[in-house]
């Protein structure tokens, strides 16, 4: 589908780049920008050929300032049923990206602030520029990060979820790389470099293998330990029958490429 508020892009070797493409307004995000990414999401869901997913913003200025100041205002008019809808909208991107069945890789070019953490958040990996800023701004405005607040306890743990969430403090690529927010910061003309190797890492697994994997973190999370001996028994088991373990083992004693590494590489 064509998008207006988001960039769509698909290099030849199966890699797609979701761009907030709003420059001029800091990339913040707004009702339409949040049901682009989730249709971005869904699509490339449903496209076995996507190995991995680079979630990043235009420009070299912002990552995303959040929600835009129009939907802002204009959510301030609206009634509470109205306000619960939205709500759930920016829910549903969230879970949305945050269940896709790739790699995802947070590309953060420039300062992240409020919702754009709980977007960072909902990715698998993070690399950011060293100089960018982030804040989680709703209690400064007397609102409460609450559809991005699972996403940043389960990243970065109660202790230092209550760092960030509570005092509303900005913070520097350094401090969040010590929070767990991203997981390494670089030089802006590193950035490229650095999310390179995490694609290059991605493309030498299966894909396969990297969708039940991603199903295991999150399944184990929400279970107890006797819930997840059976469960992970199972799912090794599952996963040893799969075609694409029969070829990366046969491979390996056979010391050949399994079918999902380019010859070349």
């Amino acid at each position: 589908m064509a998008y207006a508020d988001i960039r769509l892009e698909i290099d030849e070797r199966n890699i797609a780049r979701i761009t907030l493409n709003r420059e001029a307004r800091h990339n913040a995000m707004g009702s339409r920008m949040m049901r682009e990414i989730r249709s971005a999401c869904r699509e490339l869901e449903e496209n076995d050929s996507i190995r991995a997913v680079v979630l990043t913003g235009a420009g070299n200025r912002s990552f995303s300032a959040g929600a835009d100041l129009g939907w802002m205002k204009d959510s301030f008019q609206k009634d509470r049923e109205e306000r619960v809808r939205e709500s759930e909208q920016l829910a549903d991107m969230l879970e949305t990206l945050n269940n896709l069945n790739k790699v995802t890789i947070a590309r953060v070019n420039g300062q992240a602030y409020a919702g754009a953490v709980g977007l960072i958040c909902a990715c698998d990996v993070a690399i950011s520029v060293r100089n960018a800023r982030f804040s989680l701004t709703e209690t400064r405005l007397g609102l409460t990060p609450a559809n991005i607040s699972p996403y940043i306890v389960a990243r970065l743990g109660v202790s230092n979820a209550r760092r960030i969430l509570l005092n509303a403090h900005f913070f520097e690529a350094d401090e969040a790389v010590q929070l767990g927010l991203v997981h390494r910061s670089v030089e802006p003309e590193e950035l490229d470099q650095a999310v390179e190797q995490e694609i290059s890492s991605c493309l030498a697994c299966a894909p396969g293998a990297i969708a039940i994997t991603k199903r295991l973190i999150r399944k184990v999370s929400e279970q107890t330990t006797e819930q997840n001996r059976t469960y992970t028994a199972q799912m090794l088991a599952d996963a040893w029958e799969s075609e694409e373990a029969q070829a990366g083992i046969r491979g390996f004693f056979d010391r050949q490429a399994p079918p999902w590494v380019a010859e070349d590489s």
